[in-house]
């Protein structure tokens, strides 16, 4: 993840974007859902301004998609081939952001470099004058000079001392997003109409045009990756749609068409005014006349009287103009306010305004805004803990009354000793993440097993409420709390996609009752996207191939959390 503060350069943001765990035996779907994610972390970061991260997953996407994905052995299953075709449409139309957004951070990253410059020579030229540092005037401290700072480089404040603000925070952008969707639904937008424009439209008869564009295909995408290397090595490229602007100039003929779902004409007529009715540019003035019989005869003109002919010319004279009487003013009709008495008026200027200061604690409108008028993500949560390797981990906010709204909804499983599983989604805020929902799916369960059905149907929810898959919990009714090998394998999938993915295991019937785990990185995660061993149930090579994510660790308990709690699961009779 791209540091928060420190203005990295173009080529480190596009390493560390390139550098993430990629196996192509974990399915093509859970890479796309792990794809939807990052745009939707990006939006999240483009709204706060924060451009490096923002550079980050929208150049990792266009990695996933056009390298990675694109040389996955599923990529050829008819029910993969019309995401893989949304997912390219989605980096064409990031590629134009992106160079948008590489000019900014190139010349933050310069200005910073310069100034870093500036003062390690005024640190110099202070020690060949046995001066000591100290004298060093604060505006050649790059990194202390406030108009310096850019808008994603604002205070960061820790998880877990700072655990009611994040409470509040959770509660404000959950209404924020409520409202929104009820404003949609009062705008008449139905909610297929609002899925459509979220994802760019969709192709009508996508599998009968397939065939017929393959090869296309193969050229965009090599086009594309091209595009993407150019970036990478700071070379300005023409547009993905301007070459495409280019080639429509092609004969119809000479290229295949695409389906799409509306055939908008290339040139719209407005209707003109009509300068006869619609009945005279149909039948013509003669014929109208002979449709509507004679002319009426028309009425004698008046006769007009001269001075001369008039008996009572000149006219009489005018009656004389009465005086007009001035009419009283009513005394309190337009009062004039009273003099300024001396004493008040000899007073000096009230004294200034104090400046605006940041308090974390308050909600008032004093708190300083972000650019996109957020008063509320004016801060940054700052990483509560880190992997194996090094990588920083975004706080991960749970709700403490998640743990016994799961168990009700699962008692009677429990109760039968089968397990149960729920999906946690949540949102990106402040450079931390909110688990504000609880979704239980449709399942089969064992005593040891639990199958989630009808996943596209969880997926859809999930793009619907604008809602980021964030981990897993499910119950071991007669077990102890631990992460079976089978639990391993499910999890990596939900760490590939996020690596502050959490599994949490509630075992009501044995103490500890609960745990919250995470694949250590290394070795575990690369141990589990190795393995092959057969069978539910088996061992693995490495001891620790997971861990607590709470206490210690990068989840974080928070009192007064919004929840909703989802069940999907069939209603029983």
């Amino acid at each position: 993840m791209a540091s928060i503060n420190a203005p990295l350069s173009l080529q480190e943001i596009t390493e560390q974007a390139a550098n993430f765990g990629y196996n192509a035996h974990i399915p093509l779907k859970m890479w796309l859902r792990s794809a939807d994610n990052m745009l939707r972390e990006a939006q999240v970061y483009e709204q706060e301004g924060n451009d490096p991260q923002t550079y980050l997953l929208l150049f990792r996407h266009a990695e996933l998609v056009l390298d990675r994905l694109a040389k996955h052995p599923e990529r050829n299953l008819p029910e993969n081939k019309l995401p893989l075709k949304v997912a390219r449409q989605a980096v064409i139309h990031n590629l134009a952001k992106l160079e948008t957004i590489k000019p900014r951070i190139d010349r933050r990253h310069a200005e910073y470099v310069e100034r870093r410059r500036t003062l390690r020579d005024a640190l110099e030229t202070l020690e060949a004058q046995g001066q000591h540092a100290a004298t060093l005037p604060q505006e050649l401290d790059g990194l202390a000079v406030d108009r310096h700072r850019s808008t994603y480089d604002r205070p960061t404040l820790n998880a877990e001392e700072n655990r009611s603000l994040a409470a509040k925070l959770a509660q404000r952008e959950v209404k924020r997003r409520d409202a929104a969707r009820r404003n949609v639904r009062q705008a008449g937008v139905s909610e297929e109409e609002e899925q459509e424009r979220r994802t760019a439209g969709m192709w009508e008869d996508w599998e009968k045009g397939l065939h017929r564009e393959s090869s296309e295909e193969d050229t965009d995408v090599s086009r594309q990756l091209q595009d993407v290397a150019r970036l990478q090595n700071g070379h300005q490229t023409p547009s993905y749609s301007a070459r495409r602007s280019s080639q429509s100039a092609r004969p119809a003929t000479d290229r295949p068409q695409r389906p799409t779902s509306v055939q908008a004409p290339s040139t719209y007529r407005y209707p003109s005014v009509p300068h006869q009715s619609v009945q005279e540019q149909w039948t013509g003035p003669d014929t109208l006349r002979s449709l509507q019989g004679p002319m009426p005869v028309r009425p004698p003109k008046e006769p007009f009287h001269r001075p001369s002919e008039s008996s009572s010319w000149p006219p009489p004279p005018l009656p004389p103009i009465p005086p007009k009487i001035p009419t009283p003013t009513p005394e309190f009709e337009n009062p004039r306010p009273p003099p300024i008495p001396p004493k008040y008026a000899d007073l000096p200027a009230p004294p200034p305004i104090p400046g605006k200061y940041f308090d974390p604690t308050s909600t008032s409108s004093t708190r300083p805004s972000s650019p996109g008028g957020d008063a509320e993500a004016a801060y940054n949560f700052s990483p509560h803990a880190y992997l194996e390797n090094g990588d920083a981990l975004r706080p991960v906010f749970l709700p403490n009354q998640l743990r016994s709204a799961f168990l009700a909804s699962a008692s009677s499983n429990t109760r039968l000793n089968l397990e149960t599983c729920g999906i946690l989604c949540g949102i990106l805020k402040a450079n931390a993440l909110f688990i504000t929902r609880l979704v239980i799916p449709e399942q089969t369960s064992t005593s040891d097993t639990c199958e989630t059905v009808n996943e596209q149907e969880l997926f859809d929810y999930c793009d619907k409420e604008e809602l980021m898959v964030l981990g897993w919990i499910h119950t071991h009714p007669s077990q102890t709390c631990f992460m079976s090998s089978r639990d391993l394998h499910t999890h990596v999938g939900y760490q590939v996609m996020m690596p502050e993915s959490i599994a949490i295991v509630c075992a009501p019937s044995k103490d500890p009752s609960w745990g919250v785990f995470r694949l250590t990185d290394p070795p575990g995660k690369q141990a589990i996207l190795n393995c092959r061993q057969p069978g539910i149930f088996h061992l693995h090579d490495v001891d620790n191939v997971y861990t607590d994510a709470i206490k210690p660790g990068h989840v974080v308990e928070l009192p007064n959390a919004p929840l909703d709690v989802i069940d999907m699961r069939p209603k029983r009779r």
